[in-house]
């Protein structure tokens, strides 16, 4: 795709769109869920935490009737209620079910693979070594489906060494969906160093998405000066494609919409890349090449790296 813009000031931009980029198939999912409990139960439905790291798309769902809420206990009784993309601990449903509240799994299907991945390591008797960030969403409702003491959060590489299990010890490791592809693989490298028994999982946890919005990166950045990732502080995946801008020798900066765009940094740039977080939609990638357009004349060039075609089914309640 070649699209040029009405010149403004200051020399051409060179634009370079990376693809894919924006919403992934969970998150397209997540929403639709929402949206389709919105017809069927009318509003208001009830959200516990944000359906995805994205105010634009929350506060969308919320004009529709969407309330979203940080815990359980904000629903009223008899309230339809969705849980999150992120996945959530066993006992949210359990607790939702005690009270008979109708409730909804928007969870990722690849995050309730890591779910169901870890229950099996638990069952084959192995402990787990996780590798996420603490206090993500998506941590937190994997720590949640094993018995407390059986699974281990690190980090970095680093936390590697701070381990004390016995050096037979049983172990598995499984990793948090949307991490830097990089640095997990440093992370694992240093776990099978040390525990050369330690058993992983057949396929890399890190979602198809994840993986294919930073190799895009990695194919733009080093042709720009500037690369622009729209998605929200508390987005992981959001914030791995701003490392992985700065890996490549580019400046990278996160921004929610484009009026936080700063005139000043397109001084003495030639050549922007632009991308968004799977939790962004396509609308705000045109609003930043509109905003950019008005600050210098723009030509943008997508580059394609890979074509996504996943689709996950709905739940069962939404399409009986």
């Amino acid at each position: 795709m070649n699209a040029a813009f009405p010149a403004s000031t200051g020399a051409p931009l060179r634009l370079l769109l990376a693809a894919p980029r924006g919403f992934c198939a969970g998150v397209d999912r997540a929403i639709e869920i929402v949206e389709l409990a919105l017809q069927r139960y009318g509003a208001p439905v009830y959200v516990r935490h944000e359906i995805v790291h994205n105010r634009y798309v929350v506060d969308g769902l919320k004009a529709k009737g969407a309330v979203f809420v940080e815990e359980l206990d904000e629903v009223p009784d008899g309230a339809p209620v969705v849980f999150s993309a992120h996945g959530v601990p066993k006992s949210v449903p359990a607790a939702a079910t005690t009270r008979s509240l109708d409730w909804l799994d928007a969870t990722c299907p690849l995050v309730s693979k890591v779910h169901r991945q870890a229950e099996r390591q638990i069952e084959a008797g192995r402990h787990i070594v996780f590798i996420g960030h603490k206090g993500h969403p998506e941590v937190i409702g994997t720590l949640g489906q094993v018995p407390v003491g059986t699974i281990t959060l690190i980090e970095t590489a680093d936390d590697v060494a701070a381990l004390d299990f016995a050096p037979d010890a049983a172990l598995a490791f499984l990793t948090q969906t949307t991490l830097s592809v990089d640095d997990t693989a440093e992370v694992v490298a240093a776990l099978r160093a040390r525990f050369p028994q330690i058993v992983g999982p057949k396929a890399e946890d890190i979602c198809y998405a994840t993986s294919n919005r930073q190799a895009a990166v990695k194919t733009i950045a080093p042709e720009c000066q500037l690369v622009l990732v729209i998605g929200a502080p508390n987005s992981s995946n959001s914030l791995r494609l701003v490392e992985v801008a700065q890996r490549c020798g580019a400046e990278g900066r996160l921004i929610q919409r484009a009026d936080e765009i700063d005139a000043a940094w397109l001084n003495g740039v030639a050549a922007i890349g632009l991308t968004a977080g799977a939790s962004a939609p396509e609308e705000l990638i045109q609003e930043v090449i509109d905003q950019l357009s008005t600050l210098r004349a723009v030509t943008v060039e997508q580059v394609v790296t890979a074509e996504e075609k996943m689709v996950f089914k709905l739940p069962r309640q939404l399409i009986d």
